[in-house]
């Protein structure tokens, strides 16, 4: 039977994050969330540090970051850019010299639908921000996700998914032709793929991983997108008026929030792992005759033997491993 179906969490699309946290508290727990300075983030971030967390947020943008923390006293500040490996190492590095163990990781941050730019290695921004950056996050982390004995890592994926699986013979666009939508779809997928992975490997550790389709939110990731794709998509009406209707996924920040939230801290995921979420809930696996807008998961983004391919290939377009999991 396939872990990857609902098991009843008593929350839905239009929960929001306080209410998943009622009742939680995570004092004495640290927990980094990168892109927690913006958007679904911020609120992850807020929430966390709100129920006793210590909560770090790296971000790129220090004046950005500054900016919108200026209020949240509770959430500590770092500089990390995820497209750059050098500032990731040091970000880890800085954190490993504080002995703290590492209770939860969010990978929050990414990037959607963006011109064709690389990173220092060459590597799709798409598919580097989303994926990469984050995959060498976790290994540089890893003594102090394993030092929890007990932590969880959540990357946030999408069911933007749906439309690419990853493509093993040319991720990074160099003989295909760029298409932004399905660089993204790609780099959704991998989150999904690492998420699997990564719990097969740490679950030994206690460290269990989760992916999250957090709903379609109006933040600073549709920068990118105009009027006429957010009509396309559903996110504005005729008259550019906002369209908010949880039921089919337009939610607000704190109802985007719920779902990655739940996957940190729900005693009802513990001894679980390498799953899919998404309204609060562990996602079933799609028929593809749904459309990218629909739910469910798509198997592609699910398949242990392409998760453990990712792997492999992250490995190699980092040159960054997993020295403990190496033999897994």
């Amino acid at each position: 039977m396939s872990k990857q179906q609902p098991i009843g969490s008593g929350f839905g699309a239009a929960t929001t994050a306080a209410e998943v946290i009622a009742g939680r508290d995570l004092s004495g727990k640290t927990a980094i969330v990168t892109g927690g300075y913006s958007g679904l983030g911020l609120v992850v971030a807020k929430t966390l540090a709100g129920a006793g967390a210590q909560v770090i947020v790296p971000a790129r943008d220090q004046t950005k970051a500054r900016a919108a923390l200026a209020g949240s006293p509770e959430l500590t500040l770092e500089h990390m850019d995820l497209m750059d490996p050098a500032s990731i190492d040091a970000f880890a590095d800085r954190f490993l010299a504080s002995g703290r163990p590492l209770h939860l990781l969010i990978d929050s941050a990414g990037v959607m639908a963006s011109p064709l730019t690389r990173d220092a290695r060459g590597n799709e921004s798409q598919f580097a921000t989303n994926h990469l950056g984050h995959f060498q996050l976790a290994a540089r982390l890893w003594p102090a996700l394993v030092k929890a004995k007990g932590a969880r890592v959540v990357a946030v994926s999408s069911r933007g998914h749906k439309g690419s699986p990853v493509d093993f013979d040319d991720p990074n666009f160099e003989r295909r032709e760029y298409n932004p939508w399905t660089a993204y779809a790609q780099s959704k997928t991998a989150n999904a793929l690492f998420a699997v992975e990564l719990d097969r490997r740490g679950a030994a550790e206690g460290v269990r991983a989760f992916s999250v389709h957090p709903g379609g939110i109006m933040t600073d990731l549709m920068r990118y997108m105009d009027d006429e794709g957010l009509r396309k998509f559903g996110f504005i009406d005729d008259e550019g008026g906002r369209i908010l209707d949880p039921a089919r996924g337009k939610k607000t920040p704190e109802q985007g929030a719920a779902a990655i939230v739940w996957c940190a801290t729900s005693p009802k995921l513990d001894g679980m792992g390498g799953v899919y979420c998404e309204d609060c809930e562990v996602s079933a696996i799609a028929d593809g005759t749904e459309t990218r807008m629909d739910g469910g998961v798509r198997a592609f983004a699910c398949d242990p033997q392409a998760a453990e391919r990712l792997w492999t290939l992250s490995e190699k377009l980092t040159g960054v491993s997993f020295p403990a999991l190496s033999a897994a």
